[in-house]
């Protein structure tokens, strides 16, 4: 798209969904432009759906979806300037019209936007020490080298500080302040507190017993404290007089926080997520290979009703708590590269469709961005995504069966997060390619076989 066609679209989409009145908030992922609004009724998704240069539309809870590719980004800077939705401000107002009922999709919603800032994070850092494996590895330095040891606490502290990180994010997420949420998370890792913890010496505050937990890379402490935070600012900052407002409101902020965190919220975000990783580690050890193979099959579905979200704050909690995730990751590259796999097979079998096929393939298989495929070819001709499901099934169980775990976010959910799959040995990494290539392979075959080119 040009530029100015990429102002029609924004434009045509801001129309279709009730005008910029009718919205309260956009965002955006790698394809997809996401819009919340006040009156659902007023948004056309059909239409939105047909216009040109969109692959589809749907909702995720309360949240629309427009699917639009890589070039989203800059369809969402033209939604922006038209609708004036740039400022903070603007996105807080109204807020009386966006209270949405308590729901397990708006949980996930709130955990998620609390984290996803944080890849880039866990992505760097995770990186950065495979990095230092390859260089181990084929004897570019030794573990005991200067420069190896730096990188070393460089990369731990992506994981060590996502307390202080989770914090920003989630004061963000739920319009509080930030720095006071960066310094609840903060609290958390004071070398006092840690010192305290690790020798065992009790601790109380205002005659409370403080419950000694390491809260080193925890993610959900920080979320919950900030979440709670929110209420006590916004109850100071309403009846403080402003005379001394800037003063007590995070005087006051504190002196009630830090008995929470510590003795309450802290203990109990660490129990979800220590349990939530050994529930992960459960569910692996009872249903085995089953478990990934189940999970890739039924991948692709829950990115095409927006569900799948779900599985990011497990996958992150078990890289930062067990340091590896044996299921999720694993799953979600299978079942992204088995789109293409699919997408590659119709192409062969169809000419009219083989040109924008190769497109969708390459864009899933090299990209991991697999909405056009899926949404373009493969949900449209509905036995391909069959093939999917079928193929990500047959590689999720050879992947489990060769035990094959992620170490790392790699950056990519195509081919080029191999880097992810980088461990202690390298059979991790060969059993890695061996399983998306059964994957891929069955997926291609299956395809095939029971599409048709005559069938849509």
């Amino acid at each position: 798209m040009n530029a100015e066609a990429k102002k029609q679209l924004a434009l045509q989409i801001i129309t279709n969904v009730g005008g910029k009145e009718n919205i309260t908030t956009a965002v955006h992922c790698m394809t997809r432009l996401r819009l919340n609004v006040k009156d659902k009724s007023q948004v056309n998704a059909d239409t939105i759906s047909k216009l040109k240069n969109v692959i589809g539309a749907q909702w995720s809870g309360d949240q629309f979806q427009v699917i639009i590719g890589q070039e989203v980004g800059d369809v969402y800077k033209e939604v922006i300037a038209q609708t004036g939705l740039a400022s903070e401000a603007a996105i807080q107002e109204n807020l009386d019209d966006q209270k949405k009922k308590f729901s397990f999709g708006s949980i996930i919603d709130a955990i998620s936007g609390c984290l996803i800032p944080a890849i880039p994070i866990v992505t760097g850092a995770g990186m950065l020490k495979v990095v230092l494996i390859f260089a181990t590895m084929f004897g570019w330095m030794t573990a005991d080298a200067p420069t190896y040891q730096v990188l070393s606490f460089v990369s731990d502290a992506g994981f060590y500080f996502l307390p202080v990180f989770v914090g920003a994010f989630a004061a963000k997420k739920f319009n509080t302040n930030v720095g006071l949420g960066m310094m609840l998370g903060a609290i958390l890792l004071h070398p006092t507190f840690v010192s305290n913890v690790s020798t065992g010496t009790a601790m109380s505050v205002f005659g409370f017993p403080i419950y000694a937990a390491s809260y080193g890379s925890s993610i959900f402490p920080s979320i919950l404290a900030v979440f709670v935070m929110k209420y006590v600012y916004d109850f100071f900052t309403k009846y403080v007089p402003t005379a001394v407002k800037v003063i007590l409101v995070p005087l006051l902020t504190i002196l009630v926080m830090v008995p929470l965190t510590l003795c309450l919220i802290g203990p109990a975000g660490s129990f979800i997520g220590i349990y939530l990783a050994e529930a992960i580690m459960w569910l692996y050890n009872t249903v085995g290979f089953l478990g990934v193979g189940v999970l890739a099959a039924l991948y692709p579905v829950m990115v095409i009703t927006g569900t799948h979200g779900a599985l990011f704050p497990p996958m992150m909690q078990a890289l930062t708590t067990l340091g590896y995730d044996p299921i999720i990751g694993m799953s979600g590259v299978i079942a992204n590269l088995c789109q293409g796999a699919a997408t590659l097979a119709v192409g062969v079998k169809n000419k009219e469709e083989r040109s924008n096929a190769i497109s969708c393939a390459i864009t899933a298989i090299f990209g991991g961005v697999t909405e056009p495929a899926m949404f373009g070819i493969n949900l449209k001709y509905k036995t391909p995504l069959y093939a999917v499901m079928g193929g990500g099934f047959i590689g999720g169980c050879t992947a489990g069966l060769l035990k094959v775990y992620m170490y790392a976010l790699g950056g990519s959910a195509g081919i080029f997060g191999f880097a992810g799959f980088v461990g202690p040995t390298s059979a991790n990494l060969i059993n890695f390619f061996i399983s998306i290539a059964v994957g891929m392979v069955a997926t291609f075959i299956l395809t095939l076989v029971i599409y048709k080119p005559e069938v849509k």
